[in-house]
């Protein structure tokens, strides 16, 4: 399926790469026109790849992350628009200290989503993706990032909300991404298991909160996408300061991965078209409400 556009929020550079990348790699590669939305620079992230902590990196923390940000979306194949937010951080302690002032998450909403209005416009997208009410996991960035792209997504089609912002334009289909599925992990365990060989999360699956309930459970939507996950890889790898190549993501082997569970996963979180669940493709029930 070609000649649709897919818009993909995201609160920092190096959040397209690890969550649903090989989702927009596929969509990217068949015709379609696929946007990385970031909506903040990431300069607060800390450096994550020992081998990246060295003189000169720290220092000009921003350019290097527009630099990976730029190979990233090269290697996915998607266009990229920074909205220009200044990245929370993470915060840390008990209890946890404010996020810094004049921050993304600090800042009155109106400003963001403005400015998500104004690019949703001006794409035209027919399905935009984000995270869920927790964020994906509870970063600042992030939750506010869901709320940014909520906001956005009904008053983009609104002709009376920021009238200046362009032509509206009704999204028709919102979806959260969901990456942390505790299944994926129990069948990665087995398929090592019947190999004889020692899982290398096993400790991760360990400490696995199960009270945190099960995602699967909300999942609307499964992208099949494996032929495109050594792109998401080296996608990821790309944002050499914020990712280890020797860490977990990198855990299990490709040949695996694509056996094993070869989708990424979403929720249907609105749409404006008929469709029905479960789908196995982003764009379903837009082909037959007619292209715009």
């Amino acid at each position: 399926m070609s000649g649709f556009r897919l818009m993909a929020v995201h609160a920092h550079p190096d959040d397209e790469s690890s969550k649903g990348a090989g989702t927009t790699a596929r969509y990217a590669a068949e015709g379609n026109r696929v946007r990385v939305v970031t909506l903040t620079g990431g300069e607060r992230g800390d450096i994550l790849n020992p081998a990246m902590d060295v003189p000169g990196v720290r220092d000009r923390m921003s350019e290097v992350r527009r630099e990976e940000m730029a190979e990233a979306a090269r290697i996915l194949g998607v266009e990229h628009e920074w909205l220009g937010f200044v990245d929370s951080g993470l915060p840390e302690g008990d209890p946890l200290p404010p996020v810094p002032e004049g921050s993304f998450a600090a800042i009155p909403l109106d400003g963001p989503v403005e400015a998500l209005v104004r690019s949703i416009r001006e794409f035209r997208p027919h399905v935009v993706t984000t995270y869920d009410e927790n964020g994906g996991y509870p970063h600042p960035d992030h939750i506010r990032c869901h709320e940014v792209t909520m906001a956005a997504y009904e008053a983009a089609a609104d002709p009376d909300r920021y009238p200046d912002a362009g032509e509206p334009w009704e999204v028709l289909k919102v979806y959260y991404n969901h990456g942390f599925i505790r299944k994926r992990l129990l069948l990665f365990q087995e398929e090592y298991e019947r190999r004889g060989e020692e899982f290398p999360m096993a400790d991760w699956l360990k400490k696995w909160k199960t009270e945190q309930g099960d995602l699967m459970a909300r999942v609307t939507t499964q992208v099949t996408c494996s032929d495109y996950f050594p792109q998401r890889d080296d996608a990821l790898r790309a944002h050499a300061t914020q990712i280890d190549p020797n860490g977990s993501f990198f855990a299990v082997p490709l040949d695996i991965q694509q056996k094993v569970w070869p989708t990424e996963e979403f929720e249907l979180a609105k749409t404006r078209v008929t469709t029905s669940i479960p789908e196995s493709d982003l764009f379903a029930g837009v082909e037959e409400s007619g292209r715009r």
